[in-house]
């Protein structure tokens, strides 16, 4: 938790953001439910409790059973919550109050839970707008539900609560949408901070999955070994990790395999702070400590790409120009080894790079790992005036907006041979004749690449997050894993 008066200034500038896209005294309220604990197999046995990242942010409280309302009108707030009973106290231990938890965020009312429901009520009833966000969690989709009188369906559709749609305004709220976006986004120096910490964690533990690379061993042994860091060192893992030696499957979670000599590992992975900040690095490595000549021929493209776009990435530049240009200088490279044919130019507005690198360049990260994609991905990553592209990896950019300093982004290209997809292709004419099948036929069995940094925009260009940067060049790589 941040001290009270970090959350106090972005309860402010929400007000002030939703001032400015809605009139005087017809605001409404602006509702925020945290999360509750979530059964495993049976109620007692829990999944691990994480808060809601939008609550957090604002509410600060990450305990389940919470829940908050601002008045957009009379700026009024307060936190709701159960003080805890005897049965709590034998279970648990004495806990602070409600009230001293409403005090370590600056919020001087509180009340018990129940009251949230009432307040919601009593606002509906007077007929005022209740903005809340689409919910992520099924708690939160039926208790909002039950709350306003709407369909859960209904909960996840955001539109524009001004003018008053034709249904009451009985969805989630556009205009708070874009206000905690536009807050969001721009990260302040404690959240920088705290997404340092996170990445000194993810350094540690992808040395753990470098280390462990070696013919013999079990995929899900190093994924042991990489968890148990995040586990030691922060809150645990910031998504599910992703190890294959089957790379050409973007996010494969599947362990089983043991590490086999001549194969490639990719690693996927990131740790969560105890502040629930994230990092999210992928480095791919040789399963014989060296890169074959083939593999080195795409790990050491992949790896200039990496570059090329970190030297891209600055203020006023959208990230949609430099996902393009990184497509370029991948086909460019491509075209080098006589895997696609032609002009360049000509090849990129049909979404050739597609078929090598079917994700974007990167996404938001923060307090998420794809930081508030739950608000809707492209309400996050694309301003009004943009729209994304119908071709396969171009259309798969999750951020695209014009870069500001405070911008965290990921900067991951990568380049995969995937036979199904390639096949596809080949029978459908997709290419357009670009893509030399025949040499491509030797590529079926070399997996995929993905090399990934988290990159903070500054005022006069970028830095890489965290104080020190994992081996990335073919040679630094087989140094480090000749010395482990």
């Amino acid at each position: 938790m941040f001290e009270a008066n970090v959350y106090v200034n972005r309860r402010r500038a929400l007000l002030a953001q939703m001032a400015a896209r809605m009139s005087e005294g017809a605001r409404g309220i602006a509702v925020f439910l945290g999360n509750v604990d979530a059964a495993m197999n049976y109620r007692g046995n829990d999944y691990k409790f994480r808060q809601d990242s939008s609550f957090l942010y604002f509410w600060g409280v990450d305990e389940p059973g919470f829940a908050a309302v601002l008045d957009l009108d009379s700026a009024d707030e307060c936190l709701y919550g159960n003080d805890v009973d005897m049965d709590d106290i034998i279970w648990m231990g004495p806990q602070p109050s409600v009230a001293s938890k409403g005090a370590a965020i600056g919020c001087a009312k509180t009340a018990p839970r129940a009251d949230f429901d009432k307040a919601v009520a009593d606002a509906l009833a007077k007929g005022r707008p209740v903005h809340f966000l689409p919910a992520a969690r099924y708690y939160s989709q039926m208790t909002l539900s039950q709350l306003t009188g709407i369909s859960p369906e209904a909960v996840r559709k955001v539109a524009p609560m001004t003018p008053i749609a034709s249904d009451g305004g009985r969805h989630a709220s556009e205009e708070l949408v874009k206000a905690v976006i536009a807050l969001r986004l721009i990260k302040e120096q404690c959240e920088i901070e705290e997404i340092d910490k996170a990445c000194i964690i993810g350094y540690e533990m992808h040395t753990e999955a470098r280390r462990g690379c070696k013919p013999g061993v079990l995929e899900q042994e190093i994924v042991g070994r990489m968890e148990g860091v995040t586990l030691s060192k922060g809150w645990g893992v910031s998504f599910t990790t992703i190890l294959s030696q089957n790379g050409e499957t973007l996010h494969n979670h599947s362990h089983h395999q043991i590490i086999t000599p001549g194969r490639l590992l990719v690693v996927d992975a990131g740790a969560e702070s105890n502040t629930h900040y994230a990092s999210d690095f992928t480095r791919t490595y040789p399963c014989s400590g060296k890169f074959t000549t083939k593999q080195r021929e795409i790990y050491d493209l992949v790896e200039s790409a990496n570059e090329y776009a970190f030297s891209l990435t600055k203020p006023g530049v959208t990230y949609w120009d430099v996902h393009y240009a990184t497509a370029r200088h991948l086909l460019e490279g491509l075209k080098a080894l006589d895997l696609v044919r032609g002009d360049v130019e000509e090849m990129l507005p049909l979404g050739i790079s597609g078929l090598f690198m079917p994700h974007g360049l990167g996404h938001n990260m923060g307090m998420d790992v794809h930081d508030m994609e739950d608000l809707g991905e492209n309400y996050v990553g694309y301003a009004e005036d943009q729209k994304r592209h119908p071709l396969l990896g171009l259309g798969n950019l999750r951020m695209a907006r014009r870069l500001e300093p405070g911008h965290v982004v990921t900067d991951e290209p990568g380049i995969y041979f995937i036979p199904a997809l390639i096949e596809q292709w080949k029978r459908e004419g997709t290419d357009k004749g670009f893509v030399n099948y025949e040499k491509l036929a030797g590529y079926y069995d070399f997996g995929g690449i993905r090399l990934e940094d988290d990159v903070l925009v500054t005022p006069d260009g970028a830095r890489r997050l965290g104080p020190n940067r994992l081996p990335i060049t073919s040679r630094d790589v087989e140094e480090a894993m000749t010395k482990e």
